[in-house]
């Protein structure tokens, strides 16, 4: 677990990578101050909103990096390589909403028929990845209950993130994996 400061460094470090790459086209190093311990290897997801819609998101579901390094990674993906949206530009800066949700890694739900995974799944605290081949969708914890989701809706929201049909996870030849979040703002 990180603390509230570790969360308000990572928030700062976020926002200096948007800044700098929006305003001088060039990606910040790791800060000398870092702590070693944010150095470990986490998942993260960088949000941005602004005017409390969604305005760019996107991480590392896995913990294939060092936090600091997938944190500025992250933010500048979520600022510029979005696909759903434009790029941010430098007359939004000021507008922005920054978010961090550092990831535990994620555990596959094992179960011995579909209607088993509602049994595994707790809304606000679990979020999902769904896989079938090389399609693959991830939400986040936080979106099932900011969106007023049941299981069966997270479910199916997460397997038509990875372009699938909503009830793909009722056919059983598909992975779901759940994962915790620690969520900064």
């Amino acid at each position: 677990m990180l603390s509230e400061e570790d969360g308000k460094y990572l928030l700062k470090i976020a926002k200096e990578a948007i800044e700098t790459y929006v305003c001088e086209n060039r990606k910040i190093d790791v800060p000398s101050d870092c702590p070693d311990y944010l150095k470990e290897e986490l998942g993260v997801f960088v949000t941005l909103n602004k005017n409390h819609y969604l305005r760019g998101c996107i991480g590392y579901p896995e913990p294939v990096f060092p936090l600091i390094n997938a944190t500025i990674d992250s933010a500048i993906s979520a600022a510029t390589r979005d696909p759903r949206f434009p790029e941010v530009d430098e007359n939004e800066l000021g507008d922005l909403e920054y978010e961090i949700t550092v990831l535990t890694k994620p555990v596959l739900i094992e179960v011995s028929e579909p209607m088993e995974y509602l049994d595994n799944i707790i809304i606000g605290d679990d979020g999902l990845i769904v896989e079938k081949g090389f399609y693959r969708g991830l939400l986040l914890p936080q979106v099932a209950p900011e969106n007023n989701m049941d299981k069966v809706e997270f479910l199916s929201h997460t397997c038509m993130k990875a372009g699938l049909s909503p009830n793909s996870w009722r056919e059983g030849n598909i992975k779901v994996f759940k994962f915790q979040g620690q969520i900064f703002k």
